[in-house]
C-alpha cells in the first residue's frame, strides 16, 4: 500500500535525463541499493528498447568512494560523494543496522543536509528514513521503515509522523519505504511520477513485480512481540489472553485477571504499548489467525474458529480492515 502525495515535484525526464545518486555506507542493506537501482535500469532498458534515451543517470556514491561492503559480506564500487549536487536530481539513501548508519553529528550527514537543498526529491529506504530523521529533514512530516523499527523510529524522532502499515510513503519531496525490497517500490513510484503509469507498468512487468503491491507491510507481522517478550502489564494480559481467544472476553475480565481497575488497566497498556485492552485482543486474535493460516492444510473455517474470529465472515473483515488481504490471500504467500 502507497500513502498517496500531497503535492506534485513536477519532475520531469526531459532531453537529459534526471540524476539518481544512491547513498550507500559501510554494512548497508545491499538490496537496499540494488534493488532501486535494477528498477531504474530496467526503466532505462525499457527506454532504449523503444528507441528513445534513457531517462535516468544512475550513482552509487559513498563518502570516500571505493569498496563499500554491505551487511552481506558483498562490496559494491562507488563514486565518492561530490561536494555539490547538481539541482533537480534524486537522493535515495539506503539503509543497514540501525548501528551501522551514519550518526549524528557526522560528516555524512552534514552531506545529506546539503544534498537535500539541491534535490528535487530525496528518499530514504527502509531504515535510511533514519538517517534523513537525523538529518533534521523529516521533522512534522510522514514517513515509513522497516516494521520492526517503527517503534524506534518514534522513540528516537518523535516529530517524525510515523505510518504503520505503508509499502511507500511521499511527503512533499520525501519519499521513504517499508523495509529491502519496498526499496524497489518506491522506485516504481518515482518511476511512475516521472514517465506515467504505463511506463512503470512496463518496468514492473519486466522485473516481475506489482506496480501497487496488495495490502500493506502489517501482513508481514501483526506488530505483537514473540511470546515471553512481552513486558510488563501487557505481558501478564497477553499471557492470560492467549489460551483463551475463543472465548467472548470482557475488559473487565482482563482487568481481574491482572488485578486492576479497568481504568488503571487502560492506562499502564497505554503507556506500555500505546493500546487499549481490546485492541491487544484483537492483536492477538489476528496473530493467531496469522499463524494457523501459515499450518500446511489449515482452513480458513478452522482458523476462524480456534483464533476466535468464530466465522470466516468475521474472518475476512478483519483481514481485509487490518491487513488489506484475504485470508485466501495471505494463506497463499504465507503458507
Amino acid at each position: 500500500m502507497s500513502i498517496p502525495p500531497d503535492t506534485h515535484t513536477g519532475i520531469s525526464a526531459g532531453a537529459s535525463g534526471i540524476d539518481i545518486w544512491l547513498l550507500v555506507f559501510p554494512n548497508f542493506m545491499l538490496l537496499d541499493a540494488t534493488g532501486p537501482i535494477q528498477v531504474f535500469s530496467t526503466a532505462n532498458d525499457e527506454a532504449r528498447d523503444a528507441g528513445r534515451a534513457p531517462p535516468y543517470r544512475l550513482h552509487l556514491v559513498a563518502d570516500g568512494g571505493g569498496q563499500v561492503a554491505s551487511s552481506s559480506g558483498i562490496a559494491v564500487l562507488a563514486e565518492p560523494l561530490p561536494s555539490a549536487l547538481p539541482a533537480g536530481g534524486t537522493l535515495v539513501v539506503s539503509g543497514g543496522k540501525l548501528a551501522d548508519l551514519p550518526a549524528e553529528g557526522s560528516a555524512l550527514l552534514d552531506w545529506v543536509r546539503r544534498a537535500d537543498r539541491a534535490t528535487a526529491r530525496t528518499c530514504g529506504v527502509c531504515t535510511g528514513a533514519f538517517v534523513l530523521a537525523r538529518a533534521g529533514l523529516l521533522a512534522g512530516r510522514r514517513a515509513a521503515t522497516h516494521w520492526q523499527e517503527m517503534p524506534d523510529l518514534r522513540i528516537q524522532h518523535p516529530d517524525v509522523q510515523v505510518q504503520d502499515d505503508a509499502f511507500t510513503v511521499r511527503d512533499g519531496k520525501f519519499h521513504t519505504s517499508a523495509g529491502i525490497s519496498a526499496g524497489m517500490d518506491l522506485a516504481l513510484d518515482l518511476i511512475e511520477e516521472d514517465l506515467g503509469r504505463a511506463a512503470a507498468l512496463a518496468v514492473a512487468r519486466r522485473v516481475v513485480m506489482f506496480l501497487k503491491r496488495p495490502g500493506g507491510q502489517r501482513q508481514f507481522s501483526s506488530g505483537m512481540p514473540p511470546p515471553g517478550q512481552e513486558q510488563g502489564t501487557c505481558a501478564v494480559l497477553t499471557a492470560w489472553l492467549r489460551p483463551r481467544l475463543q472465548h467472548d472476553i470482557e475488559v473487565g475480565a482482563m482487568a481481574e485477571a491482572c488485578a486492576l481497575s479497568v481504568r488503571t488497566l487502560h492506562r499502564r497498556l497505554r503507556q506500555e504499548a500505546g493500546i487499549t485492552p481490546a485492541q491487544l485482543l484483537a492483536r492477538l486474535r489476528l496473530d493467531a489467525a496469522c499463524q494457523l493460516l501459515e499450518r500446511p492444510g489449515m482452513t480458513i473455517k478452522r482458523a476462524a474458529r480456534d483464533s476466535g474470529y468464530g466465522t470466516e465472515y468475521n474472518l475476512r473483515r478483519a483481514f481485509s480492515t487490518q491487513l488489506g488481504v484475504l485470508p485466501s490471500e495471505y494463506q497463499s504467500r504465507f503458507a
